[in-house]
């Protein structure tokens, strides 16, 4: 293209560095940001605080802000788009969050007056570090400074509270904004439901999944990980199996190492080990990872039971797939070898797989 002097605009540049972003690339953003001057083509505001973007979003922070500076080393001037892109990578990590205060402050010195973006993001990040007191007194500013709070930012906040176990004072938020005709999104819904789960109030937890969907927004993996974890804790094993067979009806794949093993541990909790040893043959049939706390649930569960035959086997596919079993695990086989006066078999399972090597010795 090159050769042939074909005019590539920066519209089209900026195409490409965007789709590599996309796709989690920005180095390659960056590489094709560089190449914009082989073409005669000069790098606006607009590229620059564009590839900056993209290296935030994908947490290059150190090439971003080196980036930063050479935009003003070449005479870019500070605008409300830049300096909210270098705000938010200031809020990536709680060490900076200072400077990104620093910085929100100054904005009127540099004559950008910041907007709902930038209290969003501060708040955001106030939130994500635990700092809830803070960010709802600069909620409270940025009402009284006409900056009107999106979606993102209420659920930022209400993420916040739930973490904080303030579940009354987050439902208040949401009365708000219904209010205000700002619908809640799945992320706003999904923190609720992690705030009750957490709270051992997993049936507001499904009332809120019910009401979610009436209002035609689609639960996603987090949504249904978040309630399925609930229930599991709180022994409702049932609602919990309805949920990932809804799941499965929705069209999303479960995430293997998360939602069937929540549910087999769950199933062995409270007391149902044939079906937690039917699902596990399931995961095992269709290939799905097994974490080593499903394998020592299951193991423990069938010692308990008497049923040794089946807790070896599973030690044995356990051993196999490269998991440690837990000391625990190997107390619970062993102690219902030696309940039976079976010492023999006991010692010679404890040889077979090789315990020497994977369990250290106490020293």
């Amino acid at each position: 293209m090159k050769e042939e002097k074909c005019n590539i605009t920066e519209d089209i540049f900026l195409s490409i560095c965007r789709a590599y972003g996309r796709v989690h690339r920005p180095l390659d953003a960056v590489r094709i940001f560089h190449t914009m001057k082989d073409f005669q083509c000069k790098p606006t505001e607009k590229s620059y605080i564009t590839v900056f973007a993209i290296l935030v979003e994908e947490n290059q922070l150190k090439i971003a802000l080196r980036f930063y500076r050479h935009m003003r080393e070449i005479g870019i001037p500070p605008s409300i788009a830049s300096l909210n892109v270098l705000i938010k990578a200031l809020c990536k990590n709680s060490g900076t969050m200072d400077s990104a205060f620093r910085i929100f402050r100054e904005m009127p010195n540099r004559g950008c007056t910041p907007d709902s973006y930038t209290y969003g993001t501060l708040i955001n990040g106030l939130c994500r570090f635990g700092k809830i007191g803070e960010a709802k007194e600069l909620f409270k500013e940025m009402e009284t400074k006409g900056c009107l709070p999106s979606v993102v930012t209420y659920s930022s906040l209400i993420h916040g509270l739930c973490q904080s176990n303030d579940l009354d004072e987050a439902l208040g938020l949401l009365k708000e904004m219904i209010s205000k005709c700002i619908e809640p999104n799945v992320f706003t819904y999904s923190a609720f439901m992690d705030g009750f789960c957490k709270g051992g109030r997993s049936s507001q937890a499904m009332q809120l999944l019910e009401m979610m969907i009436s209002k035609r927004q689609r639960p996603n993996m987090i949504t249904y990980s978040t309630l399925i974890d609930g229930l599991c804790k709180e022994g409702k094993l049932r609602e919990a199996l309805e949920i990932l067979d809804r799941m499965k009806l929705q069209g999303l794949k479960p995430d293997a190492g998360l939602i069937y093993n929540m549910v087999v541990q769950g199933l062995c909790t409270n007391g149902d080990p044939n079906r937690a040893f039917q699902l596990y043959l399931s995961m095992r049939s269709r290939g799905i990872s097994i974490n080593t706390g499903t394998f020592d649930s299951l193991v423990e569960c069938f010692c308990e039971r008497g049923d040794l035959h089946k807790a070896a086997c599973i030690v044995d596919e356990m051993v196999i797939d490269g998991c440690v079993p837990a000391e625990g695990t190997w107390n619970a086989v062993v102690g219902g070898f030696w309940d039976r006066r079976k010492v023999r078999e006991s010692t010679e399972l404890l040889q077979v797989e090789l315990m020497s090597e994977f369990v250290e010795p106490e020293r």
